[in-house]
């Protein structure tokens, strides 16, 4: 039976890794649904739309009442980016999104099979303090509010009642590229790298030393989604998917230091959102220098708080380690080398004249 899937929040890190992925596979079509333009693969077709609109989600699902799958991957976030996520109104509003569309779709999208539910390590409240080592998905949940609770409880109802599948996914921080994206750290740690290199000051960590972390290459994550949503074994089960391997930032810091062709310090803690708050000249500099893509300072970083967030700025050494051995023995393999796969992005960020070349 031929494949149809909907993309929500294709703009994204996650949303465009997902959709680039489905494009390229035998069976499937892919259209990717977002509140505005966005360049994307060829394959993928591309509605903009209001997901707190009723209107537009019926819109959508009007055009396209042949979807069998559905992957959120869209999310609403508050300009501080870090405090915004025990905010009511990101809450009610992360709750409203997923509401809305969905109830359109049970009215207009008849051959609707799965939805995949995008959550991360905030369910196991890694913004409120540490964590367990490894977090399981069957460990509880914290008394805090959190979208990712309630978002998960309506479609668990919402399923039941319809009859559809559905699959939630844990990744840890997800490196990939999309323009404009509010929480993409491959792009700030290359915007301050290349700033470093501009100034010819030394490429430091800026981050808590010592801390041991895991990330979520965007690539591996599309194939996981893709896997989740076609095996009725995942029919409403939780996986954390990550890379496989766990890191610590100041030992991975002088790969990335070589390359992006920037000296490496040794590791100072400072908060990048301070730093960075007067090098949007310094950014347009490398810019004409290196003759990049006319990609403005805000829009390359979108929230340089995040990044203070990932490195444990002003935090106790706090590890984030998820257990994935749920996903393998339920049959998803797929690993990736952390420190290959940041090489991997920064140099096609660097072909793609995002990031300036390593030398020159």
């Amino acid at each position: 039976m031929p494949r149809k899937a909907l993309i929500v929040g294709v703009g994204g890190v996650v949303g465009l890794a997902a959709a680039e992925h489905i494009a390229g596979l035998d069976g499937w079509r892919c259209v990717g649904v977002s509140r505005s333009a966005c360049a994307l693969p060829a394959g993928v077709e591309h509605l903009r739309a209001d997901i707190l609109d009723s209107a537009d989600c019926e819109r959508v699902f009007r055009a396209h009442p042949d979807v069998t799958h559905i992957v959120f991957a869209a999310v609403f976030e508050k300009p501080s980016i870090v405090s915004g996520w025990t905010d009511d109104e990101q809450i009610s509003t992360n709750l409203r999104m997923l509401t809305t569309l969905l109830d359109a779709a049970a009215a207009l999208a008849p051959a609707l099979q799965h939805v995949t539910l995008l959550q991360g390590t905030k369910a196991y409240g890694v913004h409120l303090g540490p964590i367990r080592v490894p977090a399981r998905e069957t460990d509880p949940r914290t008394l805090t509010s959190n979208f990712y609770y309630e978002q998960e409880d309506w479609l668990r109802a919402k399923a039941a009642e319809k009859g559809w599948r559905w699959s939630v996914l844990r990744p840890q921080s997800v490196i990939g590229y999309a323009r404009g994206n509010p929480m993409n750290m491959l792009m700030a740690i290359g915007v301050y790298a290349a700033v470093a290199r501009e100034l010819a000051i030394p490429f430091c960590f800026s981050g808590t030393p010592g801390c041991l972390q895991e990330v979520t290459d965007a690539d591996l994550l599309a194939k996981a989604i893709v896997w989740a949503g076609t095996t009725e074994a995942c029919d409403g089960e939780i996986f954390n998917i990550t890379n496989g391997d766990a890191f610590v930032w100041s030992d991975l810091w002088p790969h990335l230091a070589e390359v992006l062709g920037v000296a490496c310090g040794q590791p100072r803690s400072f908060s990048l959102e301070a730093a960075m708050r007067d090098k949007g000249p310094v950014w347009d500099r490398v810019v004409a220098r290196h003759g990049l893509q006319p990609l403005g300072f805000a829009e390359a970083v979108g929230n340089w708080g995040f990044a203070d967030f990932v490195f444990r700025y002003r935090q106790p050494q706090q590890a984030s380690i998820m257990s994935t051995v749920k996903a393998r023995r339920f049959g998803f393999g797929e690993c990736v080398d952390t420190q290959e796969m940041f090489a991997s992005w920064l140099k096609r960020l660097q072909a793609m004249r995002i990031l300036p070349p390593a030398h020159g």
